[in-house]
This record gives C-alpha cells, sequence and structure tokens, in this order.
C-alpha cells in the first residue's frame, strides 16, 4: 500500500510513554494486592475497583499520549491526522479490542483472575494485527509479540503480572524506541 492508504504518523515517543505507564500502572497494582502472597487472588471490593483504576488509567494516558504525540508529529509533515484512513486504523483496532474488553470484564465479575493478564495480551495483539493493514506494516510486529507473550501467558498463569508488564511494558519500550530511531528522527 502506498503512504495515502496507510496511516504514518504514529509517533515512537508514544509507544515508549506507554510502556512506561504500563510499568508504572504494574507497580501500583503490585503494591495494591501485595498482601496475597499465598498464591491466590481474591479481591474485595475497595482493591477491585482500584485495580481496575488503574489499568483504566494506563490505557486513557497511553491512548491520550498517542494522540497528542501523533497530532504533532501529523502536523509537522504537513499530514491530515483524521482522513479516511486514520478511521479505518481506529475501527480495526477498536473492534478486538473492544470485544476482548468486554470478555475480560465478564471474566472479572465471575472472580476468575487467572488468565486475565492472557487475555489482555491476546486481544490487544490481535487488535494491532488487525489494525496494522493501515498502519505502517511493522505494528504488525509488535501484535505478534503481544499475542505470542499472551499465549505464553496462558501456559504459565502464574507469571501472569510479569508477562503482563513483559508485554505492555517492555515490549512498548523497545518498540518504541526503534519506531522513534527508524521514523521520527527523519523528519
Amino acid at each position: 500500500m502506498n503512504k495515502s492508504s496507510r496511516f504514518i504518523s504514529l509517533s515512537g515517543l508514544s509507544g515508549v510513554l506507554a510502556g512506561i505507564y504500563a510499568i508504572i500502572g504494574a507497580t501500583v497494582a503490585y503494591w495494591l494486592v501485595e498482601g496475597y502472597s499465598d498464591g491466590t487472588l481474591i479481591l474485595e471490593g475497595k482493591t477491585y475497583g482500584l485495580v481496575l483504576l488503574d489499568l483504566a488509567l494506563i490505557a486513557f494516558l497511553s491512548i491520550a499520549t498517542a494522540v497528542v504525540l501523533t497530532t504533532k508529529k501529523a502536523k509537522k509533515q504537513d499530514e491530515k491526522v483524521w482522513d479516511n484512513t486514520s478511521k479505518r486504523l481506529v475501527v480495526n483496532f477498536l473492534i478486538p479490542l473492544l470485544t476482548g474488553g468486554i470478555y475480560i470484564l465478564i471474566v472479572l465479575n465471575q472472580q476468575k483472575y487467572g488468565l486475565t493478564a492472557a487475555l489482555m495480551l491476546i486481544f490487544y495483539g490481535l487488535a494491532l494485527i488487525n489494525a496494522s493493514k493501515y498502519s505502517i506494516g511493522n505494528i504488525r510486529y509488535l501484535g505478534f509479540i503481544q499475542t505470542i507473550l499472551g499465549l505464553i501467558c496462558a501456559l504459565f498463569p502464574d507469571y501472569g503480572f510479569w508477562i503482563w508488564v513483559l508485554g505492555f511494558g517492555v515490549m512498548h519500550i523497545i518498540y518504541g524506541v526503534w519506531m522513534h530511531i527508524k521514523f521520527d528522527t527523519n523528519y
């Protein structure tokens, strides 16, 4: 696909910041549930609400940062931010992401926390893969990595927290740095 059919103004720095937000949010979540050291996790109402708020804040900050930095980059490159291609990218990203998010909330409501991290990684990875046809193709690889990490996480749910940190934190930072070096320093 050529430039007019792909949205290429995604900011690498937004990926780095999303990874940092994820690591900070994971630290907060770890601190909130730290008292559950016997291998079981039963979240009472207040802690459950705080963990959900933590996750929502990570998502909000990541999305807001991506929008602000991508808009700034697009303006510098004299590109439109909200055109048919970017609309298709958002729709194709949101379909698997919102479906997964609703499913995860259903699972959490049933207090089945064991596969939550795996489901988050899998559905996020699928959302990236689905949206990649309207963005630079490299985002597909981050999607594959997230999906594979989600499957590994499903195999080893006891390590779910750490695999989540690896996927949403470390991988975003690595991918964001790579994107910044490859695409953001050239304009």
